[in-house]
Order: C-alpha cells, then sequence, then structure tokens
C-alpha cells in the first residue's frame, strides 16, 4: 500500500500486480506448455526427416548379411545434393517401376493406421517397404560393369573388383551382364545376389536396369536397431580403389 501526501491529504492506493508477482499456473497453463512442447519436437522431427536423415527398416534378405530382416537403418538424405553417391555406398530409392511385387498389407484399425501415417510422416516410426529398395552402388555414371571374369568377378571400367560384403558362399553374379551406366543413373546391386532382384534384372527396363539419380531417397550410414548389430555402416573404399574414372 503506498500513501502520498498532497495538499495535506493521506490518499490511500490499491496495490496493483507488478511483473515481480507469480505468474498463476492452472491445468490448462500446464497443457498448453505440453502441447507447445510436443508441437516443436514434431516440427523438429519432420524437418529434420524431411530434409537431413530418414529411418528406415529392411523388409527382405537382398542386402544379407550386411543387413538382415528387420534391421532398422538411418539414410542421409544430403546425397545425393550436396554429397555425392560413390560406387560401394548403400542407398535407398523408390521402385522405378516394376521392381517390386505387388503387397497385400495386413488390415489396420483406422486409428491405428491414423496413427501410424502421422508418426511416419514426422519421422518417428520408420519408412515402410511399400515402395523402397536398398542396394548396394557398384557403377556410377558413365562407368562400365561387366561380369563375369574367368574367376567370376564383376569389374568396373575394366577392373575386377573383390566384393568383401557379399554374403559367405554367394557369387557374384549368375548371370552374365555388360552394361554403360546412362547419365545421372546408378547400377545397382544386392550383397546377397543370388536372392537380389537387382538392376541386372531390369536390363529391359528405361536406363537398362540402372536406377535413376533421382529416385534415390539417400545413403544408407548407420545401422540403430537391433542394438547387438549397430554401427556404421561404411562404404569398403578399397573395393573400388583402382577403379580408374569411366573415359
Amino acid at each position: 500500500m503506498l500513501v502520498n501526501q498532497l495538499s495535506g491529504v493521506a490518499v490511500r492506493h490499491r496495490s496493483e500486480p507488478t511483473s515481480d508477482n507469480p505468474r498463476k499456473t492452472g491445468v490448462g497453463s500446464w497443457l498448453r506448455e505440453i502441447a507447445i512442447i510436443l508441437g516443436s519436437a514434431l516440427l523438429l522431427s519432420w524437418i529434420i526427416k524431411t530434409f537431413l536423415v530418414q529411418a528406415f527398416f529392411i523388409p527382405s534378405g537382398s542386402m544379407e548379411h550386411t543387413l538382415e530382416i528387420g534391421d532398422r537403418v538411418l539414410v542421409t538424405k544430403l546425397a545425393p545434393g550436396p554429397l555425392s553417391v560413390h560406387r560401394g555406398d548403400i542407398v535407398v530409392f523408390k521402385d522405378p517401376g516394376g521392381w517390386l511385387p505387388p503387397t497385400v498389407k495386413p488390415q489396420v484399425n483406422p486409428v491405428q493406421q491414423g496413427l501410424n501415417n502421422a508418426l511416419t510422416f514426422v519421422g518417428i516410426l520408420p519408412q515402410d517397404s511399400g515402395e523402397h529398395l536398398i542396394k548396394r552402388v557398384i557403377g556410377t555414371p558413365g562407368d562400365k560393369v561387366e561380369c563375369c571374369t574367368a574367376q567370376g568377378q564383376v569389374t568396373v571400367n575394366g577392373v575386377a573388383i573383390t566384393e568383401p560384403y557379399l554374403s559367405p558362399g554367394v557369387r557374384p553374379s549368375e548371370i552374365p551382364f555388360k552394361v554403360t551406366v546412362p547419365q545421372n543413373y546408378l547400377w545397382v546391386m544386392g550383397d546377397n545376389r543370388q536372392h537380389s532382384g537387382d538392376s541386372r534384372y531390369h536390363t529391359g527396363d528405361p536406363g537398362g536396369g540402372a536406377v535413376p539419380m533421382s529416385n534415390v531417397v539417400g545413403v544408407s550410414f548407420m545401422r540403430i536397431w537391433p542394438f547387438d548389430r549397430g554401427g556404421v555402416l561404411y562404404n569398403p573404399g578399397d573395393t573400388f580403389r583402382d577403379v580408374p574414372a569411366p573415359k
């Protein structure tokens, strides 16, 4: 209470709230704070998934034993783009058309399906495999990729490559092929060659079996699930070290 002395008269003023007074709290303000935090987290997750990193799960054995069925991987979306795609990279790409067989999705109640779609959209759940594949890049634009040598090896620009990532007992290719990778395309093959419907089986498609660079979502760089198999997915640089640039 303030007392003001004017012309000898004492005037009492009612105390008014100031910025120093504690802010009233309640259920409404608490819920509002929670909504702001959750909204910000979801927005950040969506931005990361859209422009930087996205999670995918592995539905088939075409990349065994580098990637097993049920593995979860992280994919950087900076390549292709600010970063380049290299021979040996493991890439996720959209089906160019006819690579994936028709699939029947299990019946899920509308509420659960809507929740799954929303969480996948913002990047909390990994992307399903409905329209995506994952393979290893063997040839980049201009490369001449061929199989097989007398020793059964794949050659890139005339150089035979040793592929340590192949699943044990798997041959580099059970079918012969000889291609020149078009500009803005990639030649991709699975690590489990005899169980991989990769570029070799689509030579009659536009691009001669190669995948358009525009279909590439990104490069896989880490396995995050299961925990006991977690770790970085390294590019086997030594495999392609002696391969010359295409002429």
